[in-house]
């Protein structure tokens, strides 16, 4: 299929779905039309891969993090250990923004209380809550954040 029927397939952009051939991302055959500027010819491959590359970004991982993955994979230096390694290392990225989504969601709860409440006693304020987050993730990372009121 060519770029405009696999944009259409995928949900993608033909500007995306160049700019990941040219990460190496995806990996189109060549057609001989098409004159200097031959046409990308995907396949049932790319899609798959497309679905990766999706998956990857939305466990976080940036374009670059998923062009060394797949690379390893072409090479076939991908092993079920290196697979658990990455997968590890992606964990504990979700983990840390995981916890810092909690503080956010924090202080707004605290923020709108205290707007709520006509504005009784001290404002809360954000870098009181990231420090906490700072000192309690150093003290103890299994423990749920305290709530501040």
């Amino acid at each position: 299929m060519l770029i405009s029927e696999f944009a259409r397939v995928t949900g993608l952009t033909r500007d995306t779905v160049r700019f990941y051939a040219r990460l190496g991302l995806l990996q189109p055959q060549t057609s001989g039309k098409g004159g200097r500027h031959p046409y990308s010819v995907f396949t049932d491959k790319d899609i798959q891969a497309e679905e990766v590359i999706r998956i990857a970004q939305s466990l976080g991982m940036s374009l670059k993090e998923i062009a060394a993955f797949n690379q390893e994979r072409r090479k076939g230096h991908l092993t079920s250990e290196r697979r658990v390694e990455i997968m590890s290392a992606q964990l504990v990225s979700l983990e840390a923004k995981a916890t810092e989504l909690e503080v956010m969601i924090s202080y707004v709860r605290a923020k709108i209380h205290w707007l709520k409440g006509d504005q009784q006693g001290p404002e809360p304020d954000f870098e009181n809550y990231a420090r906490l987050n700072t000192r309690f993730n150093a003290d103890d990372n299994d423990k749920p954040l305290p709530t501040l009121s």
